[in-house]
């Protein structure tokens, strides 16, 4: 609706849409048409004013050229007759050339006249094209608005009628069920809905129900899919709620916000996702994927007919950033690899230590009997070393022992070897 303002009681008005554009046709119409009027009046006063200005003009030109020689011949009746003659004749000549170019100067001016009827009247019917164009533009224009205006009312109309009839519908869906079974039937909907589409848009994906109750509490279904590395792209943890009509006690969505993140994150899902009915009536929820992240991470509560879509978006977004979450888990080997490298070389380092610690007191050992096997080698050479000096000492007195000095002051003795020595001569 549209709100004007009168101008003389100064009172605001409302009118729709179909109204105003009457209004405003009017106000247009009559605006032209009083401006159109207004140069075509204005025009013909100008013409009228040149017209009658030229008249005018040429009119008393000519009086008073004719009073001029009017003067001049009164003068010349008053002299000779024979000179009064040759005058007068001269004076009719030139009042003949005078009421020829008189006469030229009309015929010009009404040449003038008429040059300047035809340019007003270019004008004129220029104006009349132009306001013949408006015309047509406005007509034109007031269709396309019309035409629009009636689209989206139509569309509108479609709108609210589909709304009312799902509503209707789900009223209707929704008495028939009992309390037990409006969540069951709810989890069997979106089944068979991703069913739908497993074979040809989710071949990699698990959807499954949730029967993992461990941790004391489980959802209603997990979705996970992975690339063919086996890397995970999406994760999504479900909880499907429905009411009947007639129950007393009406639950809202934010009651099962906590449960859903709780089961999220014991799950290992990368998302919670809230399939709900409740609360039929808020705008809020009805507008169709609602995002609820300022309240619990990456949450969303959406209608039943938004099931598929949200796992299509999420998928999306998911497979735009498979780039950046392989190159992470690259790094994530490489960074793995690296630190069984550190903890080999670690490994290494402590067995070396080890072992050369050990090597280490062998070697002192053995370097310690090699000492004392020294100690124990330089006694015997000690040893050996005065036994050739004695040697060296018994030697030297077994060279200056002769047979002379054996047999020195002992007869018997130098008797035998004298004996010994005539036989060998």
């Amino acid at each position: 609706m549209n709100e004007i303002i009168c101008p003389n009681c100064k009172k605001a008005f409302k009118v729709d849409e179909a109204g105003f554009a009457d209004i405003l046709k009017q106000v247009r119409d009559h605006q032209f048409e009083e401006e159109l009027n207004n140069r075509l009046t204005l025009a013909d006063k100008e013409k009228d004013s040149a017209v009658k200005l030229a008249e005018a003009t040429i009119r008393n030109s000519l009086q008073a050229q004719l009073a001029t020689k009017d003067n001049e011949l009164t003068v010349l009746k008053a002299t000779s007759d024979q000179e009064l003659a040759s005058k007068l004749a001269k004076k009719e000549v030139e009042i003949s050339e005078m009421k020829s170019k008189i006469q030229n100067a009309a015929i010009a001016q009404k040449l003038n006249v008429s040059e300047a009827i035809k340019e007003i009247e270019k004008e004129r019917d220029r104006l009349a094209n132009d306001l013949k164009s408006n015309e047509t533009e406005k007509l034109l224009l007031e269709k396309s608005l019309n035409e629009k205006f009636t689209d989206k009312l139509h569309l509108k109309e479609e709108t609210i009628k589909m709304k009312d009839d799902e509503i209707a519908r789900l009223k209707d869906f929704k008495q028939k069920l009992s309390t037990k079974m409006v969540g069951e039937t709810l989890e069997q909907h979106c089944e068979a809905e991703f069913n739908k589409l497993r074979a040809t848009g989710f071949q990699n994906a698990y959807f499954e129900k949730d029967n993992d109750s461990r941790g004391g509490n489980k959802g209603d279904f997990i979705y996970r899919e992975t690339d063919e590395a086996g890397n995970e792209i999406i994760s999504i943890m479900f909880e499907m709620k429905n009411e009947n009509e007639e129950t007393a006690t009406k639950k809202r969505n934010e009651d099962f916000f906590a449960k859903l993140d709780k089961d999220r994150t014991e799950k290992k899902c990368e998302y919670g996702v809230l399939v709900s009915l409740l609360e039929s009536e808020s705008d809020f929820y009805n507008t169709g994927i609602v995002d609820v992240s300022y309240k619990f991470n990456k949450m969303y509560v959406v209608r039943p007919q938004f099931f598929i879509p949200i796992i299509t978006l999420l998928r999306n977004a998911a497979l735009n950033s498979m780039q950046y979450k392989a190159e992470l888990n690259l790094m994530r080997n490489q960074n793995v690899d690296i630190t069984n490298f550190e903890d080999k070389i670690e490994i290494f380092k402590t067995g070396f230590a080890k072992n050369y610690d050990l090597a280490s007191r062998q070697f002192k050992t053995a370097i310690e009997e090699i000492d004392k096997t020294m100690t124990h080698l330089q006694k015997t050479k000690d040893a050996l070393l005065a036994s050739v000096n004695n040697l060296r000492l018994a030697n030297s007195k077994a060279e200056g022992l002769t047979i002379k000095k054996l047999t020195h002051g002992n007869p018997t003795m130098k008797e035998k070897f004298d004996g010994l020595s005539n036989k060998t001569e």
